[in-house]
């Protein structure tokens, strides 16, 4: 186990992408109780590639303490998983944790224990740009729940969770969650997602945006001495189709210099936060994703949660409306397109679907 800090003032970055970024919430302290910062290691981690790293970084933040029943079994714990390229720090802010975790929240830190990963590849756990570059192993998204369920059995002692929420990436992982660990959660709410293998747009996508960085001279197969600006470049063009709302681009940017200046910050902001290599292996982590053919094997109540400005899970697609049937107590809500959604990101906005997550808590408590 490695040194534990105090929780820090994190901004929530603000231009949309696969990951938890479309919100503008306002960075303030939380305030809240408990609040650390640790790394776990797992060492001579395999992946299901077969290859195999000699020390697997973890980190998390958590806020809260967990609590046990009579019978030893924790029942506060909540688990909540960021989206492609995000980390952890996504949900520390007064939008996401400063709505849900505050005194009285609906999951109010004095009462749960809440757990935040950074994914493999992610944040602060190991990834390719810790040094490996393009050798570092080829992850999964099952690789990423095995490896955060391992921690949290053995390294946190939590045997348990009340509730798992997911959003984008994090959603696709409420999935195989609860079809890996079918009665290790009592509740999963999935914001942003269908289970269904990625393909069609989607998938095309993903693969346009290494394509564009692949393709860039300057990548040098991974081993770049400075960023492949042109290939990130093409990359953050690529993830704005999916992950933009075309009517709320439009109210926020009505002129043509508005919108040249907005889309000039944000790539520029993207090359310089954005590593490249690990770019690739978040976009390429997706490919074996399919639960399609196990979902009525979940036995935890079950929420997905889309908005219908969601370009990345258009629900025109019908997926979730057939889909979720399958789900023995499954629930898909499809949340119209206000004032307040943002297409993929709204996500994150917990003002909008906060209702529903209320809702999900009761259904659940007896399970």
């Amino acid at each position: 186990m490695y040194k534990i800090t105090k929780l820090a003032v994190i901004s929530f970055l603000a231009m949309a992408s696969f990951s938890s970024k479309a919100q503008r919430f306002q960075s303030a302290p939380l305030n809240l109780p408990d609040s650390t910062e640790i790394d776990y290691e797992l060492k001579d981690y395999k992946f299901q590639s077969g290859e195999t790293l000699p020390s697997l970084k973890l980190h998390y933040t958590t806020f809260g303490k967990p609590k046990k029943d009579a019978s030893g079994k924790v029942i506060n714990a909540v688990y909540i998983m960021h989206g492609t390229t995000g980390n952890s720090h996504n949900f520390v802010n007064q939008g996401f944790g400063g709505y849900l975790f505050k005194a009285g929240g609906m999951l109010d830190a004095t009462k749960y224990f809440i757990i935040l990963p950074d994914g493999i590849g992610h944040g602060k756990s190991s990834k390719p740009s810790d040094g490996l570059h393009m050798k570092f192993p080829k992850y999964t998204y099952d690789d990423m729940v095995m490896a955060d369920h391992q921690v949290l059995t053995e390294k946190m002692g939590i045997n348990h969770l009340r509730l798992i929420i997911g959003t984008s990436m994090g959603a696709m992982h409420c999935w195989v969650w609860a079809e890996m660990y079918p009665d290790y959660m009592d509740a999963c709410m999935a914001n942003a997602s269908l289970p269904i293998e990625i393909a069609g747009r989607n998938r095309q996508t993903r693969y346009a945006a290494i394509q564009c960085i692949k393709n860039d001279p300057a990548w040098k197969n991974g081993e770049y001495t400075e960023p492949p600006a042109q290939g990130l470049r093409g990359a953050e063009t690529s993830m704005m189709w999916m992950t933009s709302s075309p009517w709320q681009m439009q109210r926020r940017m009505p002129t043509r210099e508005q919108s040249e200046r907005a889309w000039d910050q944000a790539v520029e902001g993207f090359i310089r936060r954005q590593d490249a290599n690990d770019f690739i292996y978040a976009m390429e982590a997706s490919r074996f994703y399919n639960p399609q053919p196990k979902l009525n094997t979940i036995k935890c109540t079950f929420y997905a949660c889309n908005s219908a400005d969601d370009e990345c899970n258009p629900p025109e697609m019908g997926v979730l409306d057939t889909e979720i049937k399958k789900v023995p107590k499954g629930r898909y809500i499809l949340l119209p397109i206000t004032e307040k959604t943002s297409g993929h990101g709204t996500h994150s906005n917990p003002s909008i679907w906060g209702d529903y997550l209320k809702e999900l808590l009761d259904a659940s408590a007896h399970s």
